[in-house]
């Protein structure tokens, strides 16, 4: 954190200090005028657009000083509200808000152009952060209607904070400007924190500098997630929250463990520890049931504070009638302790709009008690600096008595450092020649993958690669590590009926004595690839020269660890080829309906175990849908099979645009169609059952130009749990509730219920 906040600083700096006036933002134009609010939700279409309609209703709307928080609220924790954009003159506008409970949509012209948090159907959602936003805005936005959607179970709902609207370029300067205080006092408080616990340290664990520690380091982190700049260090609202929470939740802790300390009276000890672990307990237990999803963060906030109000209040009354008993290093910290304090609470009170709206200045308060650290630090440098030189002396001593052996040590750790470099960079190599691998559509791209990597992959030992051809021959793809000239063994490979063992090839290994001496000296590593037609293959061979390996600088952990190293190579490539290949033989299966477009029956026939077997393991409700053309017979003689077929494809695109994205639509044969819907119920079903065979009444289907009438559609639905105990029977059922529909006049919709 402070290697973050000064890195920023110094970025900060160098903006202002290089372009001086020039790098100024340009501030917001308030947007606080006009804005209107309505109570609740409205609805929405099924794209999911709200119904513009009932939104533009004057009587709908009423008017509110400043977005937040309208009249009337009585538990309700939904609101809309709307502001008219005034004019300005922006290059790339963005319409900037400081913070909103809890999470929010912005619509322009009838189209989101933002959203923070989740909505679920219902239009509520989770707490997750309190960002600033930055919504970016149409050139022509001008006098146009914004409208925003809030959600908050917070005890606020609506805006807070600073409403406007400015360039996206001046946004970041704008941040930074109203940052930089915060950001250069948590700095320098987290720069204090560590001074005060090297002292303690140095001072055998003294636990005043310890808590002085705690505090300046909770507080700095606390300025730091607090600041509309943190969101610039790392883009994460709610995990800055988080860090705000805890090291706001600490303060009272480091606090009471200081006061803890510095009191004399038994009593008043007692009810400040009383104090400080009841706030230890609460940050642990609020943090860890927010983490739990028990309860949101946001609500642990106002419980704090009134807890923080009376614990400050309490601790003042303890504290203060006996500050003449304290040393004058304690008196000062106390004073500056009871200043942030005092600005803590008015910052709280305008959190809770209790004061309007203001930029209380915190960090003055951390920084009148960073710099008293600092002063009271100097008081105790003196002392420890003579301790420290005589340190020094004892551990110069040391060191020079350990130096040999150290460099020793570090020339040992060097060659094996090494070593473990070069293992580990052709294991990063290797790690990319196999994602490589995975992303091939096939053999022959992999083996050209593997042409171009395994040069690289098995530097600076030479080799070659090969692969089957035709019959029982081999093919030479790459040799690497011989200069310009190949090798002159290659040939050889291409003429052996037999391969020999992955070994060190010796003389006697081959029966050819040309081979033979072709082969002597390498290691031979087999590519095995197993096919879904005839099993495994010897489909590739991988030969590294042995010589070059046993004269190679990184063979001190042994030639055997080499060989079983590149071994595990080709096996993982091998078994990475396999998939490759069983993949190329699935793709050959076809699971797609030429004419239509959609899933065939093997398809369905697979897909549909699978489905219930998901729906018995969550326990999820599962429908089936079994359709049949109506009159299609007589449709194909009148039309002829050519009219035909065009009507399976135009109700097979009806069928396409009718379903979710999770339904699966298939083509079960001639006519019929069937549709298997996870997660829906017996009447969802039923109901798009009916909008479909609508959708088909009012669908023509044009020929060569010729209208040739609508179809209709026969369905059959069945559902599990409510039509069968048994999820693999709803095929049956839909068939027989599909001649029920047939039997009922066609052009309808049959369920089937056990009641």
């Amino acid at each position: 954190m402070a290697t973050s906040c000064l890195s920023f600083l110094i970025i900060v700096f160098g903006i202002l200090c290089g372009f001086g006036p020039a790098a100024a933002a340009v501030g917001p134009q308030p947007v606080t005028e006009g804005w209107e609010y309505h109570w609740g939700d409205f609805p929405f279409t099924a794209e999911g657009v709200p119904d513009w309609s009932v939104a533009q209703q004057p009587e709908q709307w009423h008017s509110i000083d400043f977005p937040a928080n309208p009249p009337g609220r009585d538990g309700r924790d939904q609101v809309w509200y709307r502001v008219n954009l005034p004019a300005g003159d922006w290059q790339a506008p963005v319409f900037y808000v400081l913070s909103v409970d809890l999470i929010v949509q912005a619509w322009l012209d009838g189209e989101k152009i933002y959203q923070y948090g989740t909505f679920d159907r219902n239009g509520r959602g989770k707490f997750e952060g309190w960002p600033w936003h930055e919504m970016p805005l149409p050139g022509d936005y001008e006098n146009k209607t914004l409208y925003f959607r809030v959600f908050s179970d917070y005890k606020d709902i609506g805006f807070w904070g600073e409403i406007g609207i400015l360039d996206h370029s001046s946004l970041t300067l704008h941040i930074l400007e109203n940052s930089l205080e915060a950001l250069f006092v948590a700095t320098f408080s987290l720069l204090v924190a560590l001074l005060a616990l090297t002292l303690s340290l140095l001072q055998g664990g003294k636990k005043t500098f310890s808590s002085i520690a705690l505090f300046a380091l909770a507080s700095s982190v606390m300025l730091v997630a607090e600041s509309p700049a943190s969101q610039l260090i790392i883009s994460h609202a709610l995990l800055w929250d988080y860090l705000a929470a805890g090291s706001y939740y600490l303060l009272p802790v480091a606090l009471g463990l200081m006061l803890d300390q510095w009191l004399s009276t038994r009593p008043s000890r007692l009810a400040i520890s009383l104090i400080w672990k009841l706030h230890l307990g609460y940050m642990v237990g609020a943090l860890g049931l927010a983490l739990a999803g028990i309860v949101p963060l946001s609500s642990t906030f106002p419980v704090f504070d009134v807890l923080l109000l009376i614990s400050l209040s309490a601790m003042g009354i303890l504290t203060v009638p006996r500050l003449r008993s304290f040393t004058g290093e304690q008196q000062v910290l106390v004073i500056v302790c009871g200043v942030f304090g005092a600005l803590l609470i008015a910052d709280m009170a305008v959190a809770h709009t209790v004061l309007p709206w203001g930029q209380v200045p915190v960090s003055f308060g951390l920084l009148a008690f960073t710099l008293a650290v600092v002063l009271i630090s100097l008081r105790h440098y003196a002392g420890t600096q003579k301790a420290l030189q005589e340190l020094t002396v004892t551990l110069e001593q040391q060191v020079a008595n350990r130096t040999e052996k150290a460099e020793t040590l570090l020339r040992r750790e060097q060659a094996r450092a090494g070593l473990l470099a070069f293992e580990n960079e052709k294991s990063q190599v290797f790690a990319g020649i196999v994602a490589e691998l995975q992303a091939c559509v096939g053999l022959n791209q992999a083996f050209q993958v593997l042409t171009k990597a395994m040069p690289r992959l098995c530097s600076p030992f030479k080799g070659m690669i090969y692969r089957q051809t035709a019959g029982s021959s081999y093919e030479r793809l790459v040799h690497w590590g011989y200069g310009d000239e190949p090798p002159e063994f290659p040939p050889v490979i291409a003429t052996l009926d037999k391969l020999p063992d992955p070994v060190q090839l010796m003389p006697g290994s081959v029966e050819d004595a040309e081979a033979a001496r072709s082969l002597q000296g390498l290691l031979c590593f087999p590519v095995n690839v197993e096919f879904a037609s005839h099993g495994t293959g010897l489909e590739g061979l991988l030969l590294l020269d042995g010589r070059s390996i046993s004269n190679s600088i990184y063979t001190e952990y042994g030639a055997a660890r080499l060989m079983t190293s590149m071994n595990l190579v080709a096996e993982r490539i091998g078994i990475t080829l396999s998939g490759i290949s069983l993949r190329e033989d699935l793709q050959r299966l076809s699971y797609e309906d030429a004419l239509t477009g959609l899933k065939n029956r093997r398809y369905f026939d697979q897909l549909f175990m699978h489905e219930t077997a998901v729906a018995l393991r969550n326990s999820l409700p599962l429908s089936l849908m079994l359709m049949d053309i109506d009159h299609f017979k007589h449709f194909n003689d009148t039309h002829g099979h050519e009219a035909g077929d065009m009507a399976l494809r135009a109700f097979a695109s009806i069928l396409k645009t009718r379903f979710r994205g999770s339904d699966i639509v298939c083509r079960y044969g001639g006519e019929e169609f069937v549709v298997i819907l996870p997660g829906s119920d017996l009447a969802g079903a039923k109901d798009r059952a009916e909008e479909l065979c609508e959708s088909a009444r009012r669908e023509p289907v044009v020929f060569e130009g010729n209208n040739l009438g609508h179809l209709t559609v026969s369905i059959g639905v069945a559902n599990w749990p409510e039509s069968t105990d048994e999820p693999g029977q709803l095929l049956k059922l839909a068939d027989e509730t599909l001649y029920r529909a047939k039997a009922c006049g066609r052009d309808n919709v049959a369920v089937f219920s056990e009641s």
